[in-house]
């Protein structure tokens, strides 16, 4: 839903928090903080012995259903989605199924490119699979597209907004990334492509792609890809629950 939920940069190394200064830098507080850090990449189980879950879940569901109300924002704005959508407006051109369950389906496809990958989910995976789609459903419902050009582009920009604040919440659980971010890290690690090239390339695919079936592109698209790093990047610092994951056998 870049992730879409996941269609947007949320590199875990590439989203560092630079923003917490310390007074000291011993080797056992730096290798401390790498471990937090580290943390999405351990399994479900690691990653929920880790702790605070008390904390960690609501603030990974509430960012995943305000993930699926910035989709929903930037399709009634109707000035372009990003990447991923446009792929998802593309399938429901072509199939009974609303842009929701196209989020969700194809969620559940790019989990199966996982497997060679040798990419491992967590909690977190599996609810952003299910809950960016039917949140994205359920603000379509409710929500009209105005008329005027200027609350469309208002949307689009709240959209835009809301998900750089909403992926700062939903990686800052720390439960897992979602299946799209898996897909793009999976990549890098396989081919040793740098993370950014792996992105652009995969987002430049989907785009094609949903373009031949008859997605939505437009400035929204552009807005969306070059400001969402950036903007996880700032809300992130403020969301990222400090943790102590158990150490690895």
């Amino acid at each position: 839903m870049s992730a879409s939920a996941e269609g947007l940069d949320t590199r875990r190394r590439d989203l560092v928090p630079r923003s917490r200064p310390h007074s000291t830098s011993s080797p056992d507080a730096a290798a401390s903080r790498a471990r937090r850090l580290l943390v999405s990449d351990l399994g479900p189980v690691a990653q929920l012995r880790a702790g605070r879950l008390g904390r960690r879940l609501p603030q990974l569901v509430v960012g995943l259903m305000l993930y699926g109300v910035s989709l929903a924002l930037m399709v009634r704005g109707n000035v372009g989605l990003a990447p991923w959508d446009v792929l998802h407006s593309g399938i429901i051109q072509h199939l009974p199924i609303t842009l929701g369950q196209a989020v969700v389906v194809m969620s559940f496809v790019v989990l199966l490119l996982w497997i060679p990958l040798k990419e491992q989910p967590g909690i977190g995976t599996i609810a952003n699979a299910l809950i960016v789609g039917l949140s994205a459903d359920a603000t379509l419902w409710v929500l009209d597209e105005p008329r005027a050009l200027a609350a469309r582009i208002a949307l689009m920009v709240g959209g835009v907004v809301l998900c750089g604040a909403a992926s700062g919440l939903y990686i800052g659980a720390q439960l897992g990334r979602g299946p799209r971010d898996g897909l793009m890290t999976g990549l890098h690690r396989r081919t040793g492509l740098s993370l950014r090239l792996v992105r652009t390339l995969l987002e430049v695919a989907v785009v094609l792609v949903g373009l031949t079936l008859g997605g939505v592109l437009g400035a929204g698209t552009v807005a969306y890809a070059l400001t969402i790093g950036p903007l996880t990047q700032l809300f992130l610092p403020w969301c990222l629950v400090d943790i102590d994951p158990p150490e690895r056998g």
